[in-house]
């Protein structure tokens, strides 16, 4: 364990220290109790660990360091909507690791899915076919919408946009594709090109060409695009959009919008491409985000939720069609660990348990109802809270400015519960809890809120409002 950094010129462990030190955390992993000590000894060692190894912006980012700098919370074990960190403080989790808990925290179904097949075969040869990998996709073509079919699976959702990217450049001949202002579509540098915030693009300039960038939502813009794109001899190879808005606040498009791009796409030939990394699964209050309109994309997008909250696992999914172009030499698109047995194993159980519980059902209701609430509240305390919105449990309330959004987000974890900002507007707060979250506890996280917009209400005499 390093106590100053190396470039101090600390001496690196040797390799007994190393397995030493490496066994000491086999033994925390393995332990059925801990002892006060050891709790300390692990939160000490932890902040040391991600100053000196990791990433020491962390500790000036996370809330759970900021607000309790002599004890902070480190997330250690939870179940359901629920989890508590080393010291046993319990938190309700509306956050819901950013979408990938629409089953909750280690759903039993799931978590015995991977656990079997651990215990048949973690990983796989690549060389002999996967019955699992086979399954999913079956499931998977048989859920989506439309003439969806072919699926490839992957880890994470901008490994999804990126595959999307290839499949549609490689079908269409084409090379240009239009996004939306403040839609995310994931950090690597093809799917980094179509995020719409200049934050997170400029230090990587220069990124794909031929992008364009419209006001989510106006189908006007997309027509525009299309049109002069076509007009002068590029053409646009995919339009890609979120059904909903997540990491820009849970903004919801006009109902016009999704069909009039999902015609102008068939005009002009380009494929229309749904990212449902975060919509996708229920967490709107359907089983997929475009479903609210009853359209079909060419090609989808899933992540986040499609794991189960157990595994990572993502994919992107397209029309027999479409996928013709990869079939010729199916090794052009590939992936080390994609698709391996262990997370189509979840996979298979995520999609189980969404269907037998009625995920999506009940992310319609139960969002309707807090929805409600958060509009009441909004009347109460509308000098603070600029605008609310949303679909099914994927909801978003957007302070005046970025000061108060970052009081209720504390104020909030002072009180057990966990929600956090988003990452292309930090004026809005977003709240993701499990899909299957008791009533009971979201009437907590209501009066928690209640009690965080009165506290900061009362402190906060003069307020004003950030520039757009």
């Amino acid at each position: 364990m390093a106590t100053q950094e190396l470039t101090t010129g600390q001496t690196r462990m040797n390799t007994q220290e190393l397995i030493r030190e490496s066994q000491k955390w086999l033994d925390v992993i393995s332990a059925k109790e801990l002892t006060p000590e050891q709790k300390e000894k692990i939160a000490t060692d932890t902040v040391d660990n991600f100053s000196y190894y990791y990433n020491r912006g962390y500790l000036e980012y996370r809330k759970s360091v900021i607000e309790m700098r002599d004890n902070p919370a480190l997330e250690w074990v939870g179940e359901g909507s629920t989890f508590q960190d080393l010291t046993g403080r319990t938190y309700i989790d509306c956050l819901g690791g950013y979408g990938i808990y629409s089953a909750g925290i280690r759903h039993p179904k799931i978590v015995r899915a991977v656990r079997d097949q651990l215990d048949r075969m973690p990983l796989s040869s690549q060389e002999l076919l996967d019955p699992l990998r086979g399954a999913l996709a079956e499931l998977l073509g048989e859920i989506t919408p439309g003439d969806l079919q072919y699926s490839f699976f992957i880890n994470n959702g901008t490994d999804a946009v990126e595959g999307a990217i290839k499949l549609a450049r490689l079908f269409t001949g084409r090379t240009n594709f239009i996004s939306s202002l403040r839609g995310f579509h994931g950090k690597s540098c093809g799917s980094l090109s179509l995020l719409g915030k200049w934050e997170y693009r400029e230090p990587f300039l220069p990124l794909l060409p031929g992008i364009h960038f419209v006001e989510f939502g106006d189908a006007d813009a997309v027509i525009e695009e299309l049109y002069k794109a076509d007009q002068t001899g590029k053409g646009i190879a995919g339009v890609i959009m979120e059904p909903v808005q997540g990491e820009a606040g849970a903004i919801v498009p006009p109902d016009d919008f999704w069909p009039r791009i999902r015609k102008a796409c068939d005009e002009y030939g380009a494929l229309l491409i749904a990212d449902e990394v975060q919509t996708g699964l229920g967490r709107t209050g359907k089983l997929f985000g475009v479903d609210h309109w009853n359209v079909v994309p060419d090609i989808m997008c899933l992540g986040k939720a499609l794991g189960g909250g157990v595994m990572p696992l993502s994919a992107f999914i397209s029309t027999p069609k479409i996928w013709g172009v990869l079939e010729t030499n199916p090794f052009i698109h590939s992936s080390t660990f994609g698709g391996n047995p262990l997370a189509c194993a979840a996979g298979i159980a995520a999609i189980n348990v969404t269907l037998e519980e009625d995920l999506p059902g009940q992310a319609a209701k139960k969002g309707k109802w807090l929805l409600a609430q958060i509009i009441r509240l909004k009347m109460r305390f509308d000098r603070l809270i600029h605008r609310t919105g949303g679909k099914g449990l994927l909801l978003g309330i957007e302070f005046v400015n970025t000061e108060i959004g970052y009081k209720v987000v504390s104020g909030l974890f002072r009180r057990g519960v966990l929600v956090a900002g988003t990452l292309t507007n930090s004026k809005v707060v977003r709240l993701e809890p499990a899909l299957n979250i008791p009533d009971k506890l979201l009437k907590e996280v209501i009066g928690a809120l209640e009690e965080t917009l009165r506290e900061v209400d009362d402190a906060t005499p003069d307020i004003q409002k950030d520039e757009e």
